[in-house]
């Protein structure tokens, strides 16, 4: 596998690439959210229907999230649009052949899953030359921080 552009990198405000991962990961965290833009794309996989669904189904196994539905619908004459139901969340893509652009967003609750690598297989399998990522941690929301939280009975 080619290695991800820098642009892919996990942890852009990171000094460098080659940095340790981040050990104290806050206890606070949801998840990690991830909008990407790419550029350039081949134009027939973005408008293979089929393609962008192995695509996905692939993303999201490199993510090491687990794939509950997927669900894909092609335009007339062109694009597709693609929602990945995630046990942590989460994908979507919306692509625009004539434009050879594709807008992705990934987002993985749990500190299992790596969106970025998600976004990685994304941009390869594409074949974007251009990429924009920008990447944030979703933190629990302070009202709700240091509440015990229990299964809501109906």
């Amino acid at each position: 596998m080619a290695k991800a552009p820098s642009c892919l990198h996990p942890d852009p405000g990171r000094s460098t690439p080659l940095a340790p991962p981040v050990e104290n990961v806050p206890t606070d965290m949801v998840g990690k959210h991830c909008i990407l833009e790419l550029y350039n794309c081949d134009s027939s996989r973005l408008d293979d229907e089929a393609f962008l669904r192995s695509a996905i189904t692939s993303a999201a196994k490199r993510a090491g999230a687990t794939l509950l539905n997927l669900i894909t619908h092609r335009f007339e004459p062109q694009g597709v649009t693609g929602l990945a139901l995630l046990a942590e969340s989460h994908i979507s893509i919306h692509t625009w052949p004539e434009s050879g652009y594709a807008a992705v967003d990934v987002f993985t609750c749990g500190d299992h899953t790596m969106p970025e690598k998600a976004c990685a297989v994304l941009s390869e399998e594409l074949g974007s030359t251009r990429q924009s990522l920008r990447s944030f941690r979703r933190r629990t929301p302070s009202a709700i921080a240091d509440s015990q939280r229990e299964p809501v009975l109906i």
